[in-house]
């Protein structure tokens, strides 16, 4: 019963946790009422069109994840990194994925002989960090955006102004007049883990001129491009997007910090052999990055908090 229980706190759906152990709904259900009885609670709770974890239950699934990790690492075979054909879900922004996927793939052909495999998911706007932690591999994210979780730096970087080549209103410098005055692309808006420029610059009291809101980093320099719009990117994705698309990377006018790029994982697969040589595959990635795009920290007169 460890599975289906597992798949119901997980999934929170008796169809959707039916399907990932490889039950029919009927027989899912008989299970969740079994459960039920066996633990004297109800576990799962109606909630609109959905289910929500009673307070039992959001205790139980955190001591069912150490225990199924343990009985997986019970009854896996050893660890091979030549013949492993495990696949590893990686939740990363296409900032990360840009940056390090060239490295990852190099890093992996060499070490792990082309077996593994990476199943990369975008981060979404609302993303629950525990939520996704339960249910991936790892989750690449600023190293100020979650804690209590265990975590291994990757790569440092800083915020930066761009603007679109063509735009003859700003010379070489930006002032906090422009940035209150020109519109704003503004990915991640409701998220300020993901997009922190939006939350410094309301706590410093400049309110943007948000006009476009957008679900990736990418897309802001080509909303940017051919406009009068101004936004924020990653100083090292700005030099990458540079040279696809016609963008000025400007200083910022305020202090927006620095960027400590980490990866997360949840406590129970600390020990797993095969995640751990996950791990070391991104470090090692991050590593030959920075060695690619200059080990130090990008230039300019700001310093990474």
């Amino acid at each position: 019963m460890l599975p289906v229980l597992r798949a119901l706190l997980l999934e929170r759906s008796v169809t959707r946790a039916g399907e990932a152990v490889g039950l029919s709904q009927p027989a899912t259900s008989a299970a969740l009422a079994r459960l039920r009885r066996r633990f004297g609670d109800e576990l799962l709770t109606r909630k609109g069109r959905g289910f929500e974890l009673t307070p039992f239950a959001s205790t139980l699934l955190t001591r069912l994840e150490a225990a199924s990790a343990a009985l997986e690492r019970l009854f896996d075979e050893e660890f091979d990194s030549d013949t492993t054909t495990r696949s590893f879900s990686v939740i990363a922004s296409d900032y990360a994925t840009a940056l390090l996927g060239q490295d990852i793939n190099e890093v992996i052909a060499v070490e792990g002989k082309g077996h593994a495999s990476i199943e990369l998911r975008q981060f979404g706007d609302n993303a629950d960090i525990g939520g996704l932690l339960r249910q991936n591999d790892l989750v690449v994210v600023p190293q100020e955006a979650t804690g209590g979780y265990p975590g291994a730096v990757l790569l440092h970087d800083r915020w930066v102004c761009i603007v679109a080549e063509s735009n003859k209103d700003v010379g070489g410098q930006l002032t906090v007049e422009d940035l209150r005055r020109m519109p704003c692309v503004v990915p991640f808006s409701r998220n300020p883990i993901h997009f922190a420029p939006l939350h410094d610059l309301r706590r410093l009291g400049i309110e943007p001129n948000v006009e476009v809101v957008t679900d990736s980093f990418m897309s802001v320099a080509f909303l940017v491009v051919a406009s009068d719009r101004v936004s924020f990117l990653q100083e090292r994705y700005a030099r990458m997007l540079r040279l696809i698309t016609p963008i000025r990377i400007l200083e910022s006018p305020v202090d927006l910090g620095g960027i400590t790029l980490s990866m997360r994982w949840h406590p129970t697969l600390t020990d797993d052999p095969a995640h751990r040589w996950m791990r070391q595959i991104l470090v090692r990635a991050a590593q030959r990055t920075m060695e690619r795009q200059g080990a130090e920290r990008p230039s300019g007169h700001q310093a990474a908090r």
